[in-house]
């Protein structure tokens, strides 16, 4: 029988909070305010299928945080939806929202429903109902609460979602904020699909060039030659392995649901995803071994550990025999506070979810701002930078009499477009964020670990606006 200790999600994540609480300053009412759900809608509706059955929908969304408006947050389906892992999920986002700088309270929406099992023209149904029922009650808007993609939605569901939004909103001139995360044509930013993925790596990297944090895992700084291991190959795993590999890192394993590959030599994400797109699965990839259990993946020596996938997947029962120096929590809530502990006794550096898989909601932020502004990222400012650092060239090549190659001039030219402008914007929130919070713990050497850093950082920084907004007189 494990010492295990069996957590709700939401439990998990209140007691990581209260971990931080000791670390801060703030009054306990004031601590009660910022932990608790603001908001909780709970909704069942009824929507006719293709065969002609009535079928009852169980859906939520949860309004964490209203000290920042408006709330921000993913819509799931999954049949695994329930009233708890929403709100968790919904109080990470404030506090990550919080970490990142990003103005938002927290928010988290889910409909408990398996999409696969589902048609199209169901899914569209449920999800176009859905929204006409936040609209009735006033829980979605570009100033009120701004979903978007999480788990089994994408792109598609946003569009439905800014589509029935505007029809029962005639005449707003926001309505595309109402949602982010949509196509282009509908509003959607360049550089989306990747930005999670992009700002996980963005956050190690960041986290590996601290000499002495890297010194204190007896690891060498930058992460060229670092070995790597993904849980997961969706969009967020993907994109994790692709920016480590073209970095320098390598990818020596992979892990789905049906199992997990391994090759000292290194993994290319792409052949991997077109190899399970060809069969069905990751196993039996070309020059990489089959490990019996997709579990056996995260106990495979190696230096930095993503897992990329579902909750609780490292807790009290496996965590001892996991070897990697640096765990990045891409998905949310991965590891169990009893993970946490073992991984603080054993001088185990976990990045945490909260902030690290913050690149999604920043540049939903971004994607916000450009529906509120009405117009795209370097419209404005890409040919007369072009035109400048054109003339520049030219100075220099005149006074120095050297020309430049074409390759130097085109990158020396170039203009930003609204996908560089996103991915500066995101370099530059996750290097921050990522040096606030070391800086935190740093100071504060009785700190157990860097999650309990990063909450202290967000509960600074929401205690500071209640008590601006003179909530707590």
């Amino acid at each position: 029988m494990s010492n295990q200790h069996e957590y709700s999600f939401f439990q998990s994540v209140e007691k990581s909070f209260e971990k931080a609480t000791k670390f801060t300053k703030w009054e306990k009412g004031l601590l009660e305010q910022i932990k608790a759900c603001n908001s909780i809608y709970s909704m069942r509706f009824p929507v006719k299928m293709d065969d002609g059955r009535i079928e009852v929908i169980e859906a939520y969304r949860v309004q964490h945080s209203q000290h920042k408006s408006p709330c921000k947050g993913g819509i799931r389906f999954s049949d695994a939806v329930n009233q708890d892992e929403v709100m968790a999920l919904a109080s990470l986002m404030t506090y990550k929202c919080a970490i990142v700088n990003v103005p938002f309270g927290g928010a988290k929406g889910g409909i408990k429903i398996n999409p696969r099992q589902h048609s199209v023209y169901e899914l569209e149904k449920i999800t176009r109902r859905y929204t006409s029922e936040l609209v009735k009650k006033n829980f979605i808007g570009p100033g009120i609460d701004v979903p978007a993609p999480d788990y089994g939605t994408g792109e598609r569901e946003m569009a439905w979602i800014v589509d029935t939004y505007a029809s029962l909103k005639p005449g707003d001139i926001d309505a595309a904020g109402c949602v982010t995360g949509k196509p282009i044509t509908q509003g959607g930013v360049r550089g989306r699909k990747e930005a999670t993925g992009l700002g996980v790596f963005f956050g190690i990297r960041e986290v590996c060039n601290m000499p002495d944090v890297m010194k204190r895992l007896s690891l060498s700084t930058g992460v060229e030659g670092k070995t790597v291991i993904v849980q997961g190959m969706g969009n967020v795993g993907y994109h994790c392995a692709k920016f480590f590999r073209e970095h320098g890192s390598k990818v020596i394993a992979i892990a789905e649901y049906e199992g997990a590959i391994y090759n000292a030599g290194g993994l290319n994400e792409e052949e991997v995803f077109q190899h399970r797109k060809a069969t069905g699965s990751i196993l039996n990839f070309p020059g990489a071994t089959n490990l019996a259990n997709s579990s056996d993946a995260l106990e495979t020596a190696c230096d930095i550990l993503i897992p990329a996938a579902l909750e609780n997947v490292i807790n009290g029962s496996n965590a001892d025999r996991v070897k990697a120096r640096i765990i990045g929590e891409a998905a949310n809530g991965p590891l169990t506070p009893d993970a946490d502990d073992i991984f603080a006794k054993k001088g185990i550096l976990v990045v945490p979810d909260m902030y690290l898989n913050a690149g999604g909601v920043t540049v939903s932020y971004f994607e916000w701002l450009k529906n509120l502004s009405h117009v795209r990222y370097g419209r404005m400012e890409k040919r007369f930078t072009e035109n400048m650092n054109g003339n520049i060239l030219e100075q220099i090549e005149s006074l120095t009499g050297k020309k430049v190659s074409d390759a130097e001039r085109k990158v020396i030219q170039h203009g930003p477009e609204e996908v560089d402008l996103v991915h500066s914007g995101l370099e530059e929130t996750m290097i921050s964020a990522t040096r606030e919070i070391m800086d935190i713990w740093h100071k504060n050497p009785e700190i157990p670990d860097m999650r309990t850093a990063a909450y202290v950082c967000a509960i600074d920084k929401v205690g500071t606006s209640y008590a601006e907004l003179g909530i707590f007189p």
